[in-house]
């Protein structure tokens, strides 16, 4: 297996870059922070996987090992392949990933093209006991609140930034209310 590239980028396509390494260009699927990190980079360090088909190798590039690993082990979830696996991970950082899987926040992975509820159910069972995550206290009360506010037009990423002003101790409806009137 091919687990890190060090290299030129040479050329963007749309969801990746070739990568020049000694003269052998390597195109790689990137996830956005590996994409971000790549971009008028002279030489990029990427940590990569290299997933093999009956009709194809495929190569994909990571910022760091965190997502690359967990870019494996949604692979070992039935009804997750390649491509959804590469959106979930570049949708969230792997902290805010492993996150939601404690809080069994299906809705962060429905909210993904190519997922629906039976595969976002499975995506939370499946890696809460294969990462060994603990589910979180209190968990549901936030995705209450951050529900009420995506349904009020806030995107996932800023529900959450939104609530992370507030106190987690409060019921959910005085935490949106807080959330509303701050922004």
């Amino acid at each position: 297996m091919i687990g890190r590239l060090t290299g030129t980028p040479v050329a963007r396509t749309l969801d990746g870059v070739v990568l020049d390494v000694n003269g052998v260009g390597y195109l790689l699927r990137l996830t956005l922070r590996a994409l971000r990190k790549a971009e008028g980079e002279r030489e990029v360090t990427l940590e990569t996987y290299l997933h093999v088909r009956e009709d194809a190798l495929q190569l994909y590039g990571f910022a760091e090992p965190a997502e690359r690993e967990l870019f494996e082990q949604l692979l070992s979830v039935s009804g997750v392949g390649p491509k959804v696996a590469l959106a979930i991970v570049s949708g969230s950082t792997p902290a805010d990933l492993r996150r939601a899987i404690a809080r069994e926040d299906t809705s962060r992975f429905m909210a993904i093209p190519g997922i629906g509820k039976k595969t976002a159910q499975r995506v939370v069972l499946e890696l809460k006991e294969k990462l060994g995550i603990e589910p979180v206290e209190g968990g549901v009360p936030d995705l209450v609140a951050r529900d009420a506010l995506v349904e009020l037009g806030y995107t996932l990423s800023e529900a959450e930034r939104a609530l992370a002003t507030t106190d987690p101790e409060l019921p959910p409806e005085e935490r949106v209310r807080l959330a509303l009137k701050a922004a």
